[in-house]
């Protein structure tokens, strides 16, 4: 476990990047586990801190978000922004600033360090992957380069925790050393002009020039509203006067920025960029993409690659999602056999156990799908995937990056919702968060097996190559996908709406991920998990647990049609308790108290306040072809949808050990009568009614919990629930009501 940081060091350090140049690698190498995960206040940006120790001394680093420039175009780059300034939530201006770049793509880097230096801060740059630069053949000259720049420039290879000492030393000696810029980057006309801007803005104003410059090419008027404290009214008004002058000419403001910085460095590189062989690593990614973002066979390796995602979340996060089911039941047994049966017993057993037990199920899913995010991303794949997935998810408002998030759905929405911190742009991310819950999860299937296998008859087309059951099984997916679409399409017109973006994203080159990232990753990701969703899914597990418990019989004077089973329990379980278990009697008499007690039971259940619940909205659900028992059976599965199997089977008298294959419950429910009369309670209609409701609503608290988690806010989570409840209930209500009056 990470380990909190501790009381606020002497030295602020902020590590900046542009994504793909192994700043997260760098940042974790330099921390260890001196390091802290968490999220700034008031924002679902993730906050990554750490401690460093330079001469017994404590520096705190802090992650900022991967940005490109210092034009921010999504909430995470405004947030780096802010923070460089000092600005809410950052406590104050950063003591230095660590540029972390890549060595092998080094004039898109030096375009955000070029920035980076207008802010006059104490600045260090790391160059990293030095050992990547040169197998392409390319060698980085640090001394020259930092003879251009003004700041200390220090090689680094973090994957290998090389140049670290002296990265160190760099960062503990440029305290209160402003950069030393002999450069500037823009010709000089535009020079000219961002000069008498500069004249304009108060003397005390420590950001002349930086302000000027960022508001003069800003395009949304973010930097203007986050530097008009600095700079005032006149420079205000004198910056937008200008931006009119320039945006009349040819070439748009934000243009003349990026063709002045990127010229600059240009004439700049032979400097410190020595070509001193062929190169290799470049022809090798163009001959891996030539295939892997061909618009048919890439396509066809996204697909295979999605497709083993998805499987391998099965076949390896099951077993050990067993694993602690079994533990779960172990301890169960212990605690059976130490506390006696009653109100203590049930809530450490069925509240206390199954809580934690319900949070610790999903862990495994999630340890591995950050697993496999890292490692595709870490790669370099995750980013040519989202490229060819892009052209379809577009056209309903999303890109290409959702993809991964969306099908690890179909196994949990839980991962699949964490999994949408691969999105960079907050409105798309938020409007697959609220999508993701749509995809038919693992824990519906016991819901669709016990129904079809049940209810729907088993007829065959196509001389047997179709099933009537298959094909509903197929529809009940189908149905989550289609009505995702038409929300997301709805949502980014509506709710969730901006202006449309293009989609850009940087093809990294193909590179061996570094498992110390990768292991962070996963331990962040199911730490944040643990630590934020699991209290609210064990305190809403232990309050549907004392629903469903509360008001208890009196036992000693039990109602008459119970009289029976009470006299049948205490007969039998002391006459149990003396038999051997090889007993030939004993098989009949566990039957005959099983039967009781599960009599017993579904009594209970009946006038807790979770029955006296179904009974309240009977009349709501009617319409759907349900009774109070299915209903209480649907407020009961809130905690986990799967429980609404177990549910049916304590209200129809079978004990909560039954499954979807158990053969009772299935006859059991194909007896089931409405109360007071001869008329079937289940029918086709009804089932499918059921199942189109499970397919549609929101009945996971894990899930709404972890929307909380992932947003910051209560509003989102309980907006996916009204919105997917109104929309399951409609569903079912068409549903029952058009397939009533066809079969009747």
């Amino acid at each position: 476990m990470a380990n909190p940081v501790k009381a606020a060091p002497g030295c602020t350090v902020v590590v900046l990047g542009n994504p793909n140049a192994g700043k997260s690698t760098l940042f974790n190498g330099l921390t260890g586990v001196r390091q802290h995960v968490g999220n700034y206040p008031g924002v679902t940006v993730e906050k990554r801190s750490g401690l460093i120790s330079i001469d017994d001394e404590d520096f705190e680093l802090v992650d900022l978000p991967g940005t490109y420039s210092l034009a921010p175009t999504s909430p995470e780059e405004m947030l780096a922004v802010k923070i460089l300034l000092g600005k809410p939530p950052a406590a104050g201006k950063p003591d230095v600033i660590l540029c972390v770049i890549d060595a092998s793509n080094m004039q898109r880097n030096l375009f955000l360090v070029s920035q980076v230096l207008e802010l006059n801060q104490p600045t260090v740059v790391a160059v990293n992957m030095v050992d990547v630069a040169k197998r392409n053949g390319v060698e980085i000259d640090c001394e020259k380069l930092q003879q251009l720049l003004g700041v200390p420039v220090v090689p680094v290879q973090a994957k290998r925790r090389e140049g670290f000492d002296a990265l160190k030393r760099a960062i503990a000696d440029s305290r209160n050393k402003n950069p030393d810029f002999p450069h500037d980057p823009f010709e000089a006309s535009l020079k000219d002009r961002i000069e008498q801007l500069e004249s304009t803005c108060p003397d005390d104003c420590a950001l002349k020039r930086f302000a000027v410059t960022r508001m003069l090419f800003d395009t949304d008027g973010f930097m203007a509203d986050q530097l008009k404290s600095e700079v005032g009214p006149t420079t205000l008004e004198s910056v937008e006067s200008e931006k009119q002058k320039m945006e009349s000419g040819k070439e748009p403001v934000f243009e003349s920025e990026s063709s002045a910085r990127y010229s600059w460095i240009t004439r700049h590189s032979d400097e410190f960029i020595k070509q001193t062989g062929p190169v290799r690593a470049s022809s090798i990614t163009d001959r891996l993409d030539a295939w892997l973002t061909h618009p048919i066979w890439g396509l066809g390796v996204a697909l295979l690659v999605s497709v083993m995602l998805f499987q391998l979340v099965f076949w390896i996060a099951d077993p050990a999602s067993d694993m602690i089911d079994w533990f779960n039941g172990t301890l169960a047994s212990i605690v059976n056999g130490v506390v006696p049966a009653g109100t203590l017993n049930s809530l450490l057993v069925d509240g206390l156990i199954n809580g934690v037990g319900s949070v610790l199920i999903f862990l495994p899913q999630i340890l591995l799908l950050f697993l496999i995010l890292a490692l595709l991303e870490d790669s370099g794949y995750l980013a040519r995937a989202a490229f060819l997935m892009d052209r379809y998810l577009s056209k309903i408002g999303l890109s290409g990056v959702t993809l991964f998030p969306l099908l690890s759905s179909f196994a949990c929405a839980i991962p699949g919702i964490m999994a949408t911190r691969v999105i960079k742009n907050d409105r798309e991310r938020l409007v697959t968060i609220l999508i993701a819950p749509l995809m038919s999860c693992s824990a519906r299937l016991p819901v669709y097996v016990l129904l079809i296998a049940t209810f729907v008859p088993a007829q065959s087309y196509l001389g047997g190559l179709l099933g009537l059951r298959g094909l509903t099984m197929f529809a009940m997916y189908m149905v989550g996908i289609v009505v995702a679409v038409i929300v997301a399409w709805i949502l980014r017109r509506t709710f969730v709406k901006s202006p449309p973006t293009s989609f850009v994203l940087e093809m990294p080159s193909y590179k061996v991920p570094s498992l110390r990232n990768v292991g962070q990753r996963m331990f962040d990701g199911g730490w944040s998990f643990i630590r934020d969703a699991g209290t609210i899914i064990v305190a809403v597990t232990i309050l549907v647990w004392a629903a469903a418990y509360f008001p208890r019989l009196n036992e000693s004077n039990p109602p008459a049609e119970l009289t029976n089973d009470f006299a049948v329990v205490q007969r039998l379980e002391p006459q149990l308790e003396t038999l051997a278990d090889d007993a030939a009697e004993r098989p009949s008499i566990e039957s005959e108290l099983a039967v009781a007690q599960n009599n017993i039971s579904a009594f209970h259940l009946r006038q807790s306040y979770l029955g006296r619940s179904g009974k309240l909205i009977e009349p709501v659900v009617k319409p759907l072809g349900w009774d109070w028992r299915i209903g209480s059976a649907a407020i009961a599965s809130f905690p986990a949808r799967e429980v609404v199997v177990s549910t049916m089977g304590v209200i129809f008298g079978l004990g909560s050990e039954v499954d979807e294959e158990s053969d009772s419950l299935r006859e059991q429910l194909a007896a089931a009568k409405w109360e007071g009369s001869d008329r079937p309670l289940f029918t086709l209609p009804v089932a499918l009614s059921l199942m189109v409701f499970f397919a549609l609503c929101a009945q996971c608290v894990s899930t709404l919990a972890v929307i909380k988690r992932e947003t910051n806010s209560w509003f989102w989570p309980t907006f996916s629930f009204v919105y997917m409840t109104v929309l399951a209930y409609i569903g079912a209500f068409a549903v029952y009501q058009i397939f009533s009056r066809m079969i009747s």
